[in-house]
């Protein structure tokens, strides 16, 4: 493998995505800011059809992954939401978001940019409608613990501070929880382009079933998000998959995952987490072999990519998405084939994410506080800030504590106050993480 052609690769995906990923965390930055919990809430709480419909049709554009949904449904459990709408909502909401669906439009074509939502739609209601007829006589049992400050008393209506939290939510907080993962999938995406042969994956083309099932073993257990599984499904589909394959792969990849199967079954029960699996597995392998049905040029993966990509000459792929492909000249200038845009775009999430990453690597060495009243617990299962964030909230409701702060890299929670410990861990557990009590 020659390190220019991987290198080529990379910067092919980077520059053909980061526009669109860049205006995707703007979108969910604002979602963020100016959509209230109360929202998501009052359209949810009602234990009918309809709350099915708008958990799945509002957790769509949220921009939530997989461990990042669980500690939100558990809210809306808490909240009264029926469980279908709690289904709906783990179910739809990972699998897309605002960011990448415009990512899934930038590098796989509008055929997958309106086929992910859409089966997200479908397999949230489904999953919601299961949940209410097959558990409707069983309670999803919650104590609420009642909140002892009033939020809207601290709330800054001030437009500039605002436009500092969608900033900041979108270019520092999301691309901390994603852009690790992004960054490896880009370079699986390159890695694949370079190093599989095109004739590898042609050898199962005839055994559809099989290729999906062995996506779903590899995907299931997994940590995908959904944007950083786009490059990793386009580059395998250049390389003979199917589309239906890749689909799969984009549906269970980010919508579960080892931790948050667990999570669920402890928050929700083992007949929920069944119902929830098999929606979400049988779901990706009913709209892959739909996917497989439609015209190849429904999916049109972008031909700029696939030209410029080290090995993607093959007669075979080229002709499949109907790419226009010159062989055997594979030393092209990655960088001069894209609108100076396109670079700006690129050069800016490089630094975002490099940033994002190397401040949470310090936050694990961030000075803890010795004042008096101040208690460190370990807590884990926390994996983005959505987590941090839930712990935070959920601690704050317990009489007697005065802060609360969490961090994910050390896996710690800081309380000041004299609030029990026993009443933290019951909030912390409630909220789907596992309390480890005093840090020794």
């Amino acid at each position: 493998m020659k390190i220019n052609e991987f290198f080529n690769s990379f910067l092919m995906i980077i520059n053909q995505m980061s526009p669109y990923l860049l205006l995707g965390f703007l979108i969910a930055g604002v979602l963020h800011v100016f959509v209230p919990k109360k929202f998501y809430q009052k359209y949810l709480s009602s234990n009918n059809k309809f709350s099915v419909l708008w958990a799945a049709l509002l957790g769509i554009p949220l921009p939530l992954c997989s461990c990042g949904v669980i500690p939100t449904a558990i809210g809306l459990k808490n909240e009264k939401a029926s469980k279908g709408a709690v289904a709906s909502f783990l179910i739809a909401t990972p699998q897309t978001g605002i960011d990448s669906i415009l990512a899934t439009f930038s590098l796989m074509g509008l055929g997958f940019a309106i086929m992910r939502p859409v089966a997200a739609l479908i397999t949230g209601i489904c999953g919601g409608i299961l949940i209410n007829r097959y558990l409707n006589k069983q309670t999803l049992h919650n104590e609420k613990v009642e909140c002892v400050i009033d939020d809207n008393k601290i709330e800054n209506t001030n437009i500039l501070h605002k436009l500092y939290k969608i900033l900041r939510y979108a270019y520092f907080d999301m691309i901390q929880d994603i852009g690790l993962r992004l960054s490896i999938g880009l370079l699986l995406a390159a890695l694949i382009n370079v190093a599989v042969p095109d004739e590898f994956f042609l050898k199962f083309s005839s055994n559809t079933l099989l290729q999906m099932i062995i996506i779903l073993i590899i995907a299931i257990p997994m940590y995908v998000c959904s944007t950083g599984g786009i490059p990793i499904a386009a580059s395998l589909m250049m390389k003979g998959l199917s589309p239906g394959v890749a689909l799969v792969l984009l549906m269970a990849g980010p919508a579960v995952n080892l931790a948050s199967i667990l999570v669920v079954k402890k928050s929700m029960g083992t007949k929920f987490t069944t119902i929830y699996l098999s929606v979400i597995i049988l779901g990706a392998v009913l709209f892959g072999f739909l996917a497989n049905g439609l015209p190849s040029s429904f999916f049109n993966i972008s031909s700029t990519q696939i030209h410029y990509s080290a090995d993607l000459c093959c007669d075979t792929v080229a002709s499949y998405y109907q790419a226009d492909t010159t062989c055997g000249d594979t030393n092209h200038n990655s960088l001069a084939k894209f609108p100076i845009f396109n670079v700006i775009c690129s050069i800016l999430l490089v630094i975002f994410i490099i940033n994002s990453l190397i401040m949470k690597f310090i936050s694990r060495f961030k000075k803890i506080s010795t004042e008096k009243n101040t208690v460190i617990y370990i807590v884990e299962e926390m994996h983005c800030n959505h987590c941090k964030k839930a712990v935070e909230e959920s601690v704050m409701k317990v009489e007697g504590v005065q802060t609360a702060e969490a961090n994910v890299g050390a896996n710690t929670l800081i309380v000041t106050g004299n609030a029990k410990q026993e009443n933290i861990k019951q909030v912390v557990e409630k909220a789907g993480f596992v309390f480890k009590g005093v840090k020794q």
